[in-house]
């Protein structure tokens, strides 16, 4: 039975744990945990009782077969080097981050490496995982990862170029369009006598009911704009609102997620290779 470990259980890799947990993918007593704040993991120990918790990187490298590193980039060297001596080459890694590319991880640590970048939106067996898979890494671990994501959510391999836009898109998405949303409500409650806490249900209600209908299929997102923005109508007078307010926002987005994932590479390729 393979066994599986995670290092930092914050946001990201705790979420993993409740997923992984909470949707029958891995057994609780196959999973050991580790984090620089312990009592983070004395908490989810509470939580999830049959899993185990490490004290030490050594401990957790000799438990599991798969380890994920659920760390923030800045961190993430460090720990490699602690984890270098300690990984055998029929491990894996798994980096849930897009500045270091596999090249990268295969620098620095011996063992097989892998990346799988995570959605909030896998926390409800939904969304994408985005895989990139080292060349060291044998079919039995490739087909274990496929196996565990595609538990609970869509696996798509992506090559390294698209890496970024395709992690603004899955993974920094969500955060996006909440934002988005908010202030849609925002103007809502300040343009009209509806209160804040109306606006938040509706507008939660209809993206629920949005995403159900992309879900089963029954529009495309243009097909949906059609059908309820009809000529002379109300949807129409909003829609040209924002075509002309956004022309040029979501272009800026991505200027900017890729201006900062330049700068956090291009301190990478320093620390790794100069």
């Amino acid at each position: 039975m393979t066994k599986w470990g995670i290092i930092g259980v914050g946001n990201m890799g705790g979420m993993l744990l409740e997923t992984w947990v909470n949707s029958g993918s891995i057994s609780q007593e196959d999973i050991m945990i580790l984090n620089r704040s312990a009592d983070k993991a004395v908490q989810l120990k509470k939580k999830f009782p049959s899993i185990h918790v490490a004290d030490s990187t050594s401990r957790i490298a000799d438990y599991a077969d798969i380890l994920f590193l659920c760390v923030r980039p800045p961190h993430l060297p460090g720990v490699c080097h602690e984890l270098h001596s300690l990984l055998q080459p029929d491990q894996v890694l798994v980096s849930i981050t897009s500045p270091y590319s596999i090249e990268d991880l295969e620098v620095l640590v011996p063992c097989q490496v892998a990346r799988a970048i995570p959605s909030i939106t896998n926390r409800a067996a939904a969304g994408t995982t985005l895989l990139t898979f080292g060349t060291s890494l044998s079919n039995r671990n490739k087909a274990a990862l496929i196996d565990l994501v595609s538990s609970y959510s869509n696996p798509l391999y992506i090559p390294e170029d698209i890496t970024r836009v395709a992690s603004d898109i899955v993974s920094c998405g969500p955060a996006f369009f909440s934002y988005l949303a908010q202030r849609f409500i925002d103007g809502a409650v300040a343009e009209t006598a509806i209160s804040k806490e109306q606006a938040t249900h509706l507008t939660s209600e209809m993206l629920i009911g949005l995403g159900t209908l992309l879900a089963n299929g029954h529009y495309t997102l243009d097909e949906l704009i059609k059908k309820v923005c009809v000529k002379g109508g109300i949807t129409g007078e909003g829609i040209a609102v924002l075509e002309k307010e956004t022309t040029e926002m979501f272009s800026q987005v991505f200027q900017a997620t890729h201006r900062k994932f330049g700068e956090e590479k291009e301190a990478i390729q320093k620390g790794l290779y100069n």
